[in-house]
């Protein structure tokens, strides 16, 4: 069949922006505990996830602000994903569903050296493989 198309390991990544019902959630600083006032927005992603069985697998991107070495915050990224990961899935969606990376401080949501920016770049984005 002249049809086939050899999987080449290409992914479209779609940012938060462009999935405007799953928002990016927040964390304290040098935390991965989900905070209380982020809990009703993991809800209404866990169930734009559970609605759209379409959108293939939601990766769970975690960052950090710039505060501490490399390796830690690819850590603390790594467990402020997994966090949100385990939340969601405690709300009904499967793990098959969702994947987990770290960014660490690698990828700032906003440039700056100061809580101003470091609260907007302690987070968990979401993007999705198609």
């Amino acid at each position: 069949t002249g049809d086939f198309q050899p999987d080449t390991g290409a992914v479209e990544t779609v940012t938060t922006e462009e999935l405007a019902e799953l928002t990016t959630i927040y964390f304290d600083f040098d935390e991965s505990t989900i905070r209380a006032d982020q809990r009703g927005s993991l809800k209404t992603d866990a169930d734009a996830i559970l609605a759209q069985k379409n959108l293939g697998v939601v990766t769970l991107q975690g960052n950090t602000d710039e505060r501490g070495s490399e390796e830690y915050n690819l850590a603390l990224g790594e467990r402020r994903a997994v966090s949100t990961k385990n939340y969601l899935v405690d709300l009904g969606v499967p793990s098959s569903r969702l994947r987990t990376v770290s960014f660490g401080e690698a990828k700032p949501a906003v440039a700056g050296h100061d809580e101003s920016a470091w609260k907007w770049n302690r987070r968990v984005d979401f993007a999705v493989n198609r």
